[in-house]
């Protein structure tokens, strides 16, 4: 396919998207079975140009005067692949696959530039409700935050420790130009390409086959790591999901204490016991959701990790589309979720014990003002110094940009690389 019959396919995708109310992936799937023609360098360009188009959607359909699948796909083609709106269009009359040719003021707007008057939230790319929570969180720095969280991610992976060697698996993948992480000590990284360029399968490489990688975001890697798990430990992982914590966890720990592995969801936890198998490691024990699963570790452990339900703000490059169905009534969800599982954990520690709190949010209703509010219930709790968590995971010092008011640590696209991320380690006096 030639662009213009992309281009097209990608409008076509995202008015399947707004009609029906799916999510993109399962959009693109179903374009991708209705048309086997396609192949795997169409599909991936086609999936770029409907995400690129939901990263950018508000300020997409400001420029271009309507938020329709085609002035999206329009926008995406000539502000962000920088194409000539009017070899473009004339492009259009030469492909019986392509869209209509562009109008004349279809083409004036795709070239223009938004006023400066222009909204925030509409520059930062955000939903207008949540600019208030957003820039409480970032200050003055909260549009540029936005429009991060805007570009396209990174392929990130964590070496498994218990296997193999960060050296060994840039050697194994090194046909797609991999680099070390720049924070994470176990991590490579692959930058996202332009256009449409195709994110590179390693999950047919040998070395996955074998055990030596995950595919983990390097925020998600450094969060885990700060989590400070150490062999001999008891550790309670109570949001398991499919376990990428947990092998993280694993592997710090060297195969030695306990990890419990254990989700109130069990089609969630389904996929953890062949990871568990392939990673090697051996000091997970599964529980799966059931009365009573956890009642002998109450009272036993040193460290229960919260990778706590969220709305997933911070994933908002990779799941653009969970961007603009986000509400305050799903927040407000999550928040109470959130509470209940944090009350719930306490009963699990030990005196002394370490309770780890993470979302993938960058929302303070979700993050700071959740633990401002769990100290206040249970003042036998007090943050561990970020920094001295810092120091201790990677040996350098915690950027001031990075802490929080409430002794957390915020990851983001622009700050490190990263999805979005939130941290918080509580001690037990």
């Amino acid at each position: 396919m030639r662009l213009p019959g992309r281009l097209s396919a990608a409008i076509e995708v995202l008015t399947d998207v707004e009609t029906r109310k799916r999510p993109v992936s399962e959009a693109l799937k179903a374009w991708g079975l209705n048309n086997r023609f396609a192949g795997a360098g169409d599909r991936a360009a086609i999936g770029n140009l409907v995400y690129d188009a939901l990263r950018r959607r508000a300020s997409h359909a400001a420029l271009m005067g309507s938020d329709s699948p085609r002035a999206l796909v329009l926008a995406v083609a000539v502000r962000d692949w920088h194409e000539d709106p009017v070899a473009l269009s004339n492009s259009f009359a030469a492909d019986s696959h392509a869209p209509e040719p562009l109008t004349d003021d279809e083409r004036d707007r795709a070239v223009g530039q938004l006023p400066d008057t222009t909204a925030g939230h509409i520059l930062a790319d955000i939903p207008e409700w949540l600019a208030p929570s957003i820039e409480r969180t970032f200050g003055d720095n909260w549009i540029a935050e936005g429009q991060d969280m805007a570009g396209r991610p990174s392929l990130d992976l964590r070496t498994n420790t218990l296997k193999s060697q960060r050296d060994r698996v840039l050697k194994s993948l090194a046909r797609f130009g991999p680099a070390e992480t720049a924070i994470a000590p176990s991590g490579v990284t692959m930058p996202a390409g332009p256009r449409d360029a195709r994110t590179p399968n390693v999950t047919t490489d040998e070395g996955y086959l074998k055990g030596w990688f995950e595919v983990q975001d390097q925020g998600s890697q450094i969060v885990a790591a700060l989590a400070g798990a150490q062999p001999g430990e008891q550790v309670l992982d109570l949001c398991a999901g499919a376990g990428g914590k947990t092998l993280a966890l694993a592997a710090a720990m060297a195969n030695k204490g306990q990890i419990f592995a254990y989700d109130s969801d069990r089609n969630r936890l389904a996929p953890i016991y062949d990871r568990l198998k392939r990673n090697g490691a051996r000091n997970v024990q599964v529980r799966a959701p059931q009365p009573g699963a956890l009642d002998d570790l109450v009272g036993k452990i040193d460290r229960v990790v919260i990778d706590a339900p969220c709305t997933g703000t911070g994933t908002w490059r990779r799941r653009p589309d969970t961007k603009w169905k986000l509400t305050p009534e799903l927040l407000n969800q999550r928040v109470g979720e959130q509470a209940e599982i944090l009350a719930s954990a306490v009963q699990f520690l030990k005196p002394g014990g370490t309770l780890v709190y993470i979302t993938c949010s960058i929302l303070p209703e979700e993050n700071d003002d959740q633990v401002a509010a769990f100290r206040a219930a249970n003042p036998g709790f007090a943050s561990i110094d970020p920094a001295t968590l810092w120091q201790s995971a990677f040996g350098a010092e915690l950027p001031l940009s990075l802490a929080t008011a409430q002794s957390g640590i915020v990851l983001t696209p622009r700050l490190t690389g990263t999805d979005g991320f939130y941290f918080n380690a509580l001690r037990r006096e």
